[in-house]
């Protein structure tokens, strides 16, 4: 995991606590997009290659149902539902207007069909019973909904229903859909393969997904479309090619056409103009650094999270890591603990930096190898 490490200064201290990027200015320019905003993210490493209005806020149509869909992934894997729950579908949720999966109300269905349902045939009732099923009213889901988007650091968004039907208070921005996004993919994969599927049959009646791109570019595995005379034509998509993953978002098209084809616009900039490389796992040792008054001599520094960057196709080879490691390191030092940070630079742009921390806890020494320490260190300054 050296490949690129050419440059290693021990430096004073420069400690940050989470991963940051720079902005990058891509070469040749983004192409113009028909949306009221949009962003272009690579899911590995954050980078936004491309973006227009990404933190305005917007009415999100059926969007909004990925997440509802988490946190039902979250309810599942904390053991409080199962797929195979049986749901009673209320009279509410049997009366949601707009696309429906048909289900009839006081009938009992399980909740993996409600929730492929929501997912690919976007129906406002699934998502209802669904809501009612965990929260005992939607009210309280879209609460829940909340807490979530502000663990996830969706800073402009609030919900104020499971569907996105329209309400002048629920609205999210391109950002916050693609911070949601990476997180569905990240944190639920068994999950997110029913992304992908194409139709879905419930009640004999079979219905198709509507992210056209599913059959356009076989690289597309979701996420979510939406659409209401409010929010226009919406859609959250990701795309795989080779080793590199991208998340595109666009709100505000003319049509469905104009979704599809705008979102492919932007796939295609992407994977044609920019390459994502790894290149640290996290507990990986990138560095050590001497520990003062310590029963060992020695700290071994890494990465409490993986560091893959994103750059122009062609230059990954001009990149460039440096660490910055604060300096006097003195025992006791616990695990975790933020001792520095590793930089990565193209040139003269800082592209990635992230916390270096000890990879193991280090207790103090003995008396006298406290003392000495003490006195050098008065010595030395």
């Amino acid at each position: 995991m050296f490949k690129i490490l050419k440059t290693l200064l021990l430096v004073s201290a420069m400690l940050v606590t989470t991963t940051s990027y720079a902005a990058i200015t891509p070469n040749p320019t983004a192409p113009t997009v028909a949306a009221k905003s949009y962003i272009l993210q690579d899911f590995a490493s954050g980078r936004v290659l491309a973006e227009l209005n990404s933190e305005q806020r917007l009415p999100p149509a059926s969007i909004t149902k990925l997440m509802t869909a988490y946190v039902v992934s979250h309810e599942l894997a904390a053991g409080n539902i199962t797929l195979t729950d049986e749901v009673l579908i209320s009279e509410k949720a049997w009366r949601m207007v707009g696309s429906r999966s048909f289900i009839e109300v006081n009938t009992k269905v399980p909740v993996e069909v409600l929730l492929r349902g929501m997912i690919i045939q976007s129906g406002n009732d699934a998502a209802v019973a669904l809501a009612e099923h965990i929260a005992g009213s939607e009210e309280t889901f879209a609460q829940m909904m909340n807490q979530y988007a502000q663990q996830l650091g969706m800073v402009n968004t609030n919900y104020r229903n499971s569907t996105g039907l329209p309400d002048e208070d629920h609205y999210t921005t391109a950002k916050d859909i693609a911070i949601l996004s990476a997180a569905t993919i990240r944190d639920f994969p068994v999950h997110y393969k029913w992304y992908a599927e194409k139709e879905f049959t419930y009640n004999n009646i079979t219905q198709h997904n509507r992210n056209k791109l599913l059959w356009r570019d076989t690289s597309v595995d979701g996420l979510k479309t939406g659409h209401t005379q409010e929010a226009g034509y919406c859609l959250a998509a990701s795309a795989k090619r080779s080793d590199m993953r991208l998340i595109s978002v666009v709100l505000g098209t003319r049509s469905e056409n104009a979704r599809a084809q705008e979102t492919q616009k932007l796939f295609n900039y992407g994977f044609r103009f920019f390459e994502t490389h790894d290149l640290y796992d996290a507990q990986d040792k990138i560095a050590d650094v001497k520990v003062w008054k310590g029963a060992d001599r020695l700290v071994n520094l890494g990465l409490e999270q993986s560091l893959a960057v994103t750059v122009p196709r062609g230059r990954y080879k001009e990149l460039v890591a440096t660490t910055n490691i604060q300096q006097p390191v003195i025992a006791p030092i616990a695990l975790g603990t933020q001792l520095g940070e590793v930089e990565i630079r193209l040139g003269d742009e800082l592209i990635a930096k992230q916390s270096l921390v000890a990879l193991q806890a280090v207790n103090e020494g003995s008396w006298w190898r406290r003392l000495l320490d003490a006195l050098l260190l008065l010595i030395w300054g």
